[in-house]
């Protein structure tokens, strides 16, 4: 295989790092490029870019996608291949209190990097969505076929906006573009806002968690690993027009230019209920759970049809939470220190 040279943004973040070192076993050359902010702790991200900077075909890029000279002069003087673009604002709470934070990565970033594409002759573009995008939508499972124009939060509303600039380009300029609908993605090394790191920190610590929707929520729960695979899969598969889309009736999952959008989630929604279960088998503890009603932004349940994902990509994610937890709470207790009930008596 020709040496093919492939971007990573975001490659110090959680989805960042197991996909750039997915690459690198598949014998890739990766530029890593990360701001490395402080939306989470900066140490967590300097740990996991330490493991892919061990490694002789990864380099990094401290750089902000915001600034519009540097990335087009990365671009330029690294023309690379394909460019797989993980780097975002992410949260849907945090978007009701910083705004601006997701304007400024999710959509001037987003453009950025569509731009550098456009100039410097790369050949495929792949880039994370979100199932948060199905907003409002109630009919399961979520399916790319089906219009997702009412999302409920801003992180929503900006990454639908990734998809509609990624058509705009992909139309205008043939950029071969595919973005991957990612749902509650969870596993060791993850972002300590979400749901699994604080619930399983407060449960070692005897503090109450937080348990939103009075614990009715249902999620797709996807196994980071299962994300990554994904990820690396559609990058290598190129996207093509589809010779049978109809203006007509147009399908939104698809175009006569060159572009595709997929979920990756484990296709079996969970309750949180059981989630959390799960977690207190794993560090043999009772959780001590207070709930709260749903809040803004949120939706009750999402749940992910992947089946154009298994036709076009050939893979389907497939870790039950009893594996990906028990990885998570092993890793967490090693890495931070802490010991469980449930170690002491295996």
């Amino acid at each position: 295989m020709p040496e093919i040279k492939i971007l990573v943004t975001g490659a110090a973040g959680f989805i960042g790092f197991y996909t750039s070192r997915l690459l690198l076993t598949r014998g890739y050359q990766v530029v890593g490029l990360d701001n490395l902010n402080d939306y989470y702790d900066v140490s967590l991200k300097k740990a996991r870019l330490a493991q892919l900077q061990e490694q002789p075909n990864f380099r990094f890029e401290h750089r902000d996608l915001v600034d519009r000279e540097a990335m087009g002069a990365l671009f330029a003087r690294e023309r690379f291949n394909r460019v797989v673009h993980l780097a975002a604002q992410a949260g849907v709470r945090y978007s009701l209190e910083v705004p601006h934070a997701y304007i400024d990565s999710n959509i001037t970033g987003t453009l950025n990097v569509l731009e550098g594409c456009r100039h410097n002759g790369v050949e495929h573009l792949v880039y994370a969505s979100t199932s948060s995008v199905y907003g409002a939508n109630t009919k399961m499972p979520f399916s790319v076929h089906d219009i997702a124009d009412h999302p409920v939060s801003l992180y929503a509303a900006t990454k639908r906006a990734n998809e509609l600039m990624a058509h705009n380009y992909s139309t205008l300029f043939r950029i071969p573009t595919t973005g991957l609908r990612f749902f509650t993605v969870y596993g060791p090394w993850g972002r300590p806002d979400m749901a699994l790191f604080m619930f399983t920190r407060n449960i070692l610590e005897g503090k109450p968690i937080d348990v939103f929707n009075n614990g009715h929520h249902k999620r797709d729960f996807t196994f980071v690993e299962d994300i990554a695979e994904g990820v690396v899969r559609a990058s290598e598969r190129i996207a093509q027009p589809d010779p049978g889309w109809n203006s007509d009736a147009p399908d939104p999952s698809s175009s006569s230019a060159p572009y595709r959008l997929y979920n990756i989630g484990n296709n079996e929604p969970v309750q949180l209920m059981r989630y959390i279960e799960v977690i207190e088998e794993c560090v043999g503890r009772k959780a001590q759970k207070n709930f709260l009603p749903m809040q803004k932004g949120d939706v009750p349940a999402t749940f992910a049809d992947i089946d154009d994902l298994v036709r076009d990509v050939g893979y389907r994610p497939a870790t039950p939470i009893e594996v990906g937890v028990r990885r998570f709470v092993d890793w967490f207790c090693s890495y931070y220190g802490y010991s469980t009930d449930a170690g002491r008596s295996r």
